[in-house]
């Protein structure tokens, strides 16, 4: 299990926590909840020892499976299926199987009778670490997840950073490990998915620590709550379900300011008396001791709870475009034998709202990337019109040079701004002080999200490309971006498992993956949205 003693996590000059102390033992299935940048993605890389604390100790103990938010582990040649069996290290009987299965048909008589030998061998090992009931158990595994064979037959490499995702989350779940450790482990997974996996973790007997956004998973889920307070430093443990955890830390924040007012009121009448009786002579020892203990009663005050900031989020008035700023026609792309999607036309109005949906391996993101110029098609064109200045917001935040500071990759997206007006933009998206200078590779989700928004916002876009933009974001933040979708008044093309955020777009219409075809937006649509 997990044991963390006096634990202090400082990044640059910005105190995270500190003095903190907390077990997960079997059976503690614990919802890690706070708001954006409080240190919740850091402290799950503290506990699997990625990154250093200044103090305290952290003690573990058994089998621990850690999804982060970026996994990029494992061979980039080896197929998604021989990912997850890894887990069990089942792999590498797999792949001596299928070699030997390959020999058996070889010309050559000696390496044919060698491979009809070996394999009956092989075979026995796979069998007797369970191989055939561990390998249906894992291919169920990946197909509640939304992952088909001809997608597990791929190489890591040509996957997408979801469809990676969803394999590394397999993995673990295969591995059923005595601990694990999921961040944002609902991104990429369509309704049906997200289903399948509240289900399975209720009945997870390990230990268990989850970041997640998606409120209905966390109130299934989780029979314990750990408040990450960035502004106290500390965390709050509530071993209760989630919704009883908000009336708690609710009744906890009025008990806070009575006490607090109630204290206040005490020293006041304490520290006016002692300034009556200074005027005294005889009484001017009583009065510093009077004085002294309504200054030991405000500071032995617990700190009331400062209202968490959020960043405010406005897209940029779009800069002037012709009718048609972006078309594009005929677009295919296939990986290797599977194709993605073929003949996909679109064309993008001035100021229109397209909703791409498709199922998960439709093609999506990678329309995207295409329209956006980082990823070629197989055929067609992507052709820019008069005036077209494009935004895109990567899901995996690909348009983030992760080597870069924040600063760094601010200045290189407003290079018309000057120092002052580019920290004055990082400073409504809640960056501010040292925090500029924090490479973009060690932010959390919610970081790396608000800092691709930031780079939107001085980009004087007309066409906003956006590819689950909700995802890692808090509920205040999720509603600050809804609101710049309704308000941006330049075109926008959206991704989007989010019901809420195809509702702000209002879309006039949707282009359904991978068959291409366009239609005119109507409500009947919405039910796709989190199927998609």
């Amino acid at each position: 299990m997990i044991a963390v003693s006096d634990l202090e996590v400082v990044v640059g000059s910005r105190t995270l926590m500190t003095d903190v102390s907390f077990r997960v033992d079997t059976g503690d299935r614990v919802g890690l909840v706070g708001r954006n940048g409080a240190g919740k993605t850091t402290l799950t890389k503290v506990l699997m020892d990625e990154f250093a604390p200044a103090g305290g100790t952290v003690t573990r103990s058994g089998s621990v499976g850690y999804l982060p938010q970026d996994p990029r582990t494992g061979d980039p040649k080896a197929s998604g299926k021989e990912r997850i069996l890894g887990a069990r290290e089942l792999d590498v009987l797999v792949r001596r199987m299928r070699k030997a299965e390959d020999q058996m048909s070889d010309p050559d008589p000696k390496i044919m009778t060698k491979a009809i030998d070996r394999y009956p061998r092989i075979e026995a090992e796979f069998v007797a670490a369970g191989g055939y009931a561990a390998e249906s158990e894992a291919l169920a595994i990946a197909a509640n997840l939304g992952l088909d064979e001809d997608i597990l037959n791929r190489e890591l490499q040509t996957l997408s950073g979801g469809q990676r995702r969803r394999v590394e989350l397999a993995r673990i779940l295969f591995a059923a490990p005595d601990v694990m450790i999921l961040d944002e482990p609902t991104n990429h997974l369509d309704a049906e998915s997200v289903l399948w996996l509240r289900d399975h973790l209720k009945t997870y007997s390990g230990g268990l620590i989850i970041i997640s956004h998606d409120l209905d998973l966390i109130e299934e889920v989780v029979n314990k709550v750990f408040f990450l307070d960035a502004n106290r430093q500390c965390i709050d443990i509530y071993s209760m379900s989630y919704r009883q955890y908000l009336r708690q830390r609710e009744a906890d924040e009025r008990r806070r300011r009575r006490e607090r007012s109630n204290v206040e009121k005490k020293a006041a009448v304490l520290s006016a008396q002692a300034d009556k009786m200074r005027a005294k002579a005889t009484k001017a020892v009583a009065a510093q001791n009077m004085a002294r203990r309504a200054e030991q009663m405000l500071s032995g005050l617990e700190a009331e709870r400062a209202a968490d900031k959020v960043a405010h989020l406005r897209f940029p008035a779009p800069a002037p475009c012709g009718r048609v700023p972006l078309t594009a026609a005929g677009l295919s792309k296939s990986y290797g034998s599977t194709e993605v999607f073929t003949g996909v036309d679109l064309a993008i109005d001035k100021g229109s709202r397209v909703v791409v949906l498709g199922y998960n391996g439709a093609g999506k993101t990678t329309l995207l990337k295409m329209l956006s110029g980082l990823e070629a098609p197989d055929t067609g064109e992507v052709i820019p019109g008069h005036g077209l200045k494009l935004g895109y917001y990567a899901q995996e935040h690909e348009t983030l040079d992760t080597g870069r500071t924040v600063l760094e990759n601010m200045r290189s997206s407003s290079p018309h701004l000057d120092d002052t007006a580019v920290r004055t933009v990082l400073g409504s998206f809640l960056f501010s002080g040292d925090d500029v200078h924090k490479p973009a590779g060690v932010l959390s989700g919610g970081e790396k999200t608000r800092l691709a928004l930031a780079t939107l916002v001085v980009s004087s876009a007309n066409v906003l490309l956006l590819d689950e933009p909700t995802n890692n974001l808090d509920p205040a933040s999720r509603e600050e971006i809804l609101s710049a979708i309704r308000r941006y008044e330049g075109a926008i093309v959206l991704v989007t498992h989010d019901e809420g955020a195809v509702s702000a777009l209002d879309p006039d219409r949707v282009l359904l993956l991978p068959d291409g075809d366009e239609d005119l937006w109507n409500d009947s649509y919405l039910d796709l949205v989190t199927l998609a």
